[in-house]
Parts: structure tokens; sequence; C-alpha cells
């Protein structure tokens, strides 16, 4: 009896639910998104100016991308997998 009881009370559950996992997933899809449009841009030559580390995809959309993927990642952190979607009282 107490053997039984011990098992069931180490039994480990999950912090995070299916949901929280999904949200994570987005979240990183869309911080590696950011860093792979951020890459690039580079000169071979060091001599020669590349003007396009300066291009909007790299100053705007890429670093838009990053934070918007780290509040997601927040929001899957803070998100209740407990809390159903009926409010019943």
């Amino acid at each position: 009896m107490g053997e039984q009881k011990r098992r069931e009370e180490s039994k480990s559950d999950f912090i995070f639910g299916k949901k929280n996992y999904k949200f994570m997933l987005i979240g990183l899809g869309f911080i590696a998104l950011g860093f792979i449009l951020m890459s690039g841009g580079g000169s071979d030559d060091p001599n020669v100016f590349n003007p396009d580390i300066f291009s909007f995809r790299r100053i705007r959309l890429a670093p838009t991308l990053v934070l918007i993927g780290f509040g997601i990642q927040v929001y899957a952190i803070l998100l209740n997998p407990n809390k159903s979607s009926n409010s019943e009282k």
C-alpha cells in the first residue's frame, strides 16, 4: 500500500502542456528565420564596401522577427496549459 502511494506521488508531470510546446516551436522558428535573414551581405574583399548590409531586410525585418519570436517564447512560457477554454463556474 505504501509503495503504490509513493509511486503515485513520484509520478512526474510535464510542466508545460502540448499547447505551450507548439508556441515554443513557433517562436523558435521566428527567431531562426530572423537570424537567417540577418546573415550575409559581407564582402570577400575588405577594400570593397558592400552597401547591402544596410538593406531593409537586415536592419528592420530580421530584428523585428527575432523580437516577435522572443515575445512568442515569453507567451508560451506564461501560458497556462491547465486552463480550459470554457470557463465553468
